[in-house]
């Protein structure tokens, strides 16, 4: 299966909520991406810097599994790593604030106008 392309950001962002459709798998990104974050910050505070290398294993193994298991589709960091990783945060600030529902409408709103995501 060929990777997606995308002409902006927005487009590859819709595109993202889409396959977060699950809010199990939305949890696990959340979950995953905080303690990530908590894990790198601890072991920088507590002076073991080399187990913040464990940041990337933590998140990415939440995030791959909700994918696998939850929602049955390919993550998009395999094709769109760097957008891919601004959007899991962009999703989890969403999540804070209270806005991702909106979002997530507009997302799923706009299924049909982007590249299939299912394989």
């Amino acid at each position: 299966m060929s990777t997606p392309q995308f002409s902006s950001y927005n487009e590859f962002f819709a595109f993202y909520l889409r396959a977060h459709s699950h809010p199990a798998n939305r949890v696990l990104h959340f979950c995953g991406s905080l303690l990530g974050i908590g894990v790198a910050i601890a072991a920088i505070a507590l002076g073991h810097p080399w187990y913040a290398l464990l940041w990337p294993v933590i998140g990415y193994g939440f995030a791959w599994f909700g994918h696998f298991v939850i929602e049955g589709n390919k993550p998009a960091t395999f094709g769109h790593p760097w957008w891919s990783f601004i959007s899991d945060y962009r999703m989890v600030w969403l999540m804070l604030t209270g806005r991702l529902g909106n979002w997530m409408r507009q997302g799923l709103n706009q299924e049909d106008s982007g590249p299939a995501f299912r394989h």
